[in-house]
């Protein structure tokens, strides 16, 4: 009959609409993959209008996280947070709950947003919106769980416990461009903790967080405790064989020049800008080359200082 092609015909042209949309998210991640930022952000495009003619509120969210991360990256910071509200409104109207772990952690995206705007009052409300949430949820998990929790529960528990992780870590660095330096190493030290107990000692994330940790200590004077913390990140990622080991080095080198040893400082930026050229890591280049300039520039000064106290005689 007529009615039914009719309604094959809407049926086809949805599947059809449904399969050019994930034929352009697929093209819009590999366009991420291989840098073409501006291509990427055209597929996406694209797909979200389609899926607003197909009211596929999954795949709307979907393309919206994308889109905001997308502007994220590119530093459009006023259009990242408007999509990332977007998303967020579409998925509390689709009865996510408030304190789902997705809804939190594009919560944290924004206190993210608004910390790099230089929004304090945001920035705050968001970040401890963030951390109540999930404080409170594993206090209700403790509760529910008891001896025995299923696999399942047990994965949640710790993907929880890492994003609140993720959350003392993105605070941290926000109170550190602050120079909030105790509060800083105060949340360095717990997402420190939580990531040794989730993902051991050894795991990359626990290695750059102990490395940072030890940059705030060497901000707030306490060299001596920082190059221990950091020399033990540094071997550690030796034996791993840790990714970022350049990153960690450079740190160190860093650190040791300010507890007064220039020569050891110039043999691990040394290391370090071979390991961050093979990685292809500029900014790592650009942060090691200032590093070695600075040890030149104190070497000319304490020189400097020599050859008067010695004219003074």
């Amino acid at each position: 009959s007529l009615f039914s092609s009719s309604e094959e015909d809407k049926r086809d042209e949805a599947q059809r609409k449904e399969d050019e949309m994930i034929l352009l998210l697929k093209k819009a991640k590999l366009s991420v993959h291989r840098g073409q930022l501006q291509a990427a952000s055209g597929f996406l495009h694209q797909a979200v209008v389609l899926a607003h003619q197909t009211h596929n509120n999954q795949a709307i969210i979907y393309t919206y996280s994308l889109m905001a991360n997308l502007a994220y990256v590119q530093g459009q910071l006023d259009s990242a947070e408007k999509l990332f509200k977007a998303a967020m409104s579409f998925m509390l109207a689709g009865g996510t709950p408030q304190d789902d772990n997705a809804v939190i952690e594009m919560s944290l995206k924004l206190a993210t947003i608004y910390a790099e705007q230089n929004k304090a009052e945001l920035a705050e409300h968001g970040f401890r919106f963030c951390m109540e949430s999930l404080e409170a949820k594993l206090e209700k998990h403790k509760e529910l769980l008891g001896e025995e929790p299923t696999e399942e529960q047990e994965a949640l528990r710790k993907e929880t416990r890492l994003l609140l992780g993720l959350c003392l870590d993105s605070r941290a660095r926000y109170r550190a461009s602050t120079l909030h330096l105790k509060q800083a190493g105060q949340d360095y030290q717990d997402a420190l903790n939580i990531c040794r107990q989730e993902q051991g000692e050894t795991h990359p994330q626990t290695l750059v967080l102990m490395s940072d940790l030890a940059t705030i200590l060497d901000l707030q004077g306490h060299h001596d405790d920082a190059l221990a913390l950091v020399q033990q990140a540094v071997d550690l990622s030796r034996s791993v064989g840790h990714p970022d080991l350049h990153v960690l080095l450079g740190n160190m080198a860093g650190i040791l020049l300010h507890t007064g040893r220039p020569d050891e400082s110039v043999r691990f930026y040394q290391e370090a800008l071979g390991l961050a050229r093979q990685a292809g890591d500029q900014e790592a280049v650009d942060r090691i080359q200032e590093g070695l300039k600075e040890v030149k520039k104190r070497r000319n000064q304490e020189r400097k200082e020599e050859e008067e106290a010695a004219a003074a005689q």
